[in-house]
């Protein structure tokens, strides 16, 4: 539909909030030490909270110079705000069990969303301290994988003082949008999660680029991590693109 706003209103200078989702299937959470068939994994509740616990770590203002390129430790906007990431429960589509992860954050910086899931996924896993998100946040240079861009969607934008100031002012609406959430549930169960979960079955992104996780060093230097940048180009492409190019300021 369409909303009346404000002149000289700007949908991406007066957006102070964004949510995204990213969907991904439940194996990527089992322990590198477990043997498991994809279609057969089912994601029990402790590591569910665990991956919840994890992701909460994420909340508040962090220093995320880790989790992109091209920024230093005391680049200023590196400094982003978390206000929510959490992973909701697993549904099965077709044989295989996935799961959805949303996170709301004031802004975001490329491949961060990315980094961020994929650390989780690396603790989870077992080739990762859970110690490694606090130091990530510090001046060293730490090795951050990057899950697939498959999965990784921008569910909405939000413009929460722009409501408070104008969203009740007798002329303009609140730019909100719950009277479609109907619609858009039906949408996502009709084209973007089919999209997803059949591209997964036929290129097995998110099951290649674990098989990458082995080769990064998760206590290295920079120069360690240089190194493995060098003996990684090979595995590169299974990572893939990012899902959305707003994962970005």
């Amino acid at each position: 539909g369409l909303k009346r706003v404000t002149g000289g209103f700007n949908s991406k200078n007066k957006c102070d909030a964004r949510t995204y989702s990213y969907m991904l299937p439940t194996f990527a959470f089992a322990h590198k030490d477990q043997a498991v068939q994809e279609d057969a994994y089912r994601l029990d509740r402790e590591t569910l909270g665990k991956v919840n616990q994890l992701l909460g770590c994420y909340k508040g203002t962090h220093n995320f110079h880790n989790f992109t390129s091209q920024k230093g430790p005391r680049d200023p906007s590196a400094k982003r705000y978390i206000m929510e990431m959490s992973c909701g429960e697993p549904f099965l589509r077709g044989n295989v069990e996935f799961a959805v992860i949303r996170v709301k954050g004031q802004s975001f910086m490329m491949h961060q969303i990315r980094k961020m899931i994929g650390l989780v996924i690396a603790i989870v896993k077992g080739y990762a301290a859970e110690s490694i998100i606090q130091r990530s946040w510090g001046e060293e240079k730490v090795d951050v994988p990057k899950a697939p861009g498959l999965g990784l969607v921008l569910e909405r934008v939000h413009f929460e003082k722009y409501n408070r100031r104008f969203g009740n002012d007798g002329l303009h609406e609140p730019l909100e949008w719950a009277e479609e959430e109907e619609k858009i549930a039906v949408f996502k169960e009709q084209y973007i999660y089919p999209t997803i979960i059949n591209t997964e079955r036929e290129e097995k992104s998110m099951a290649n680029w674990l098989t990458t996780l082995s080769i990064h060093d998760f206590s290295s230097s920079a120069g360690g991590i240089q190194a493995n940048d060098r003996n990684s180009k090979n595995s590169t492409d299974l990572e893939g693109s990012d899902g959305c190019d707003d994962d970005s300021d």
